[in-house]
């Protein structure tokens, strides 16, 4: 594949990534003011952490890709759409990760203005 071919693969996927992502925010979060919504719903159902119930559904993903390369064909989802899943939720975890970070720079503020 040339650089050029390779460009368009990513182009492509990046598209299918925000499109994915839209339509998961509406059928999943049902919250447009939290886009965690739907990982912190299941979070408190198991008392563990919105970025272990994310987890779980990304290793969904995972389990599904490594099935594939492992030689496994007959799945509900196509590998391609495993892999657009999988990059939609490393996406959300890294903005858990941006919202955990405003959070405590926020705290520090507090802090700090309140000495």
């Amino acid at each position: 594949m040339t650089y050029k071919e390779m460009k368009r693969v990513v182009q492509s996927q990046l598209r299918e990534v925000l499109k994915t992502r839209d339509e998961g925010q509406k059928e999943y979060a049902h919250d447009t003011d939290n886009v965690f919504a739907n990982f912190e719903r299941c979070s408190n159902l198991l008392d563990i952490s919105r970025e272990k119930a994310l987890m779980i559904f990304l290793l969904k993903h995972i389990d599904g890709i490594s099935a594939y390369i492992k030689g496994h064909q007959s799945q509900r989802e196509n590998v391609t759409g495993r892999i657009t899943d999988a990059i939609v939720y490393l996406c959300l975890l890294r903005g858990m990760i941006e919202d955990e970070k405003n959070k405590w720079e926020k705290y520090i503020v507090y802090i700090v203005w309140r000495m």
